[in-house]
């Protein structure tokens, strides 16, 4: 009898820019690849970033991978040697997140978070640099 491996989406997502996930739940045999998407309401640029996180039943989130608008991806230290998630930024209007080979352990609430890294006030990010250097 083969198991059953349950993985669930939810969205969240910041600035007023809509991420909407394409299903909100996926349903998995142990061993076979999973792709959860979410859809952009606007085309990425090089100042957005998605970020993916996954989190088990009464544990914090935790970061897997993230993305920038330039398809730049940085993986958790966490995953370590584990390369069966994988992200991809498709056509600048999507975002998947790839589990391979997916195992029972993988089972949990994933999350997609977007977050533009400069607002075009750039005067208060060298502000708050500034600050933080003058503690030390």
């Amino acid at each position: 009898m083969a198991t059953c491996l349950h993985i669930n989406l939810i969205f969240t997502g910041v600035n007023s820019v809509d991420l909407t996930p394409v299903k909100q739940k996926e349903n998995r045999l142990v061993g076979t690849s999973v792709s959860l998407s979410y859809t952009l309401s606007k085309i990425a640029t090089g100042s957005d970033y998605f970020f993916w996180y996954r989190q088990y039943p009464v544990e914090p989130p935790q970061f897997l991978l993230s993305i920038s608008g330039l398809g730049i991806n940085r993986t958790a230290e966490s995953l370590g040697s584990d390369k069966r998630f994988s992200i991809e930024l498709i056509e600048k209007t999507g975002v998947d997140l790839t589990i391979s080979s997916a195992a029972v352990t993988d089972s949990a609430l994933y999350y997609c978070a977007l977050r533009p890294t400069v607002t075009g006030n750039i005067d208060s990010l060298y502000k708050n640099l500034t600050a933080i250097q003058s503690q030390d």
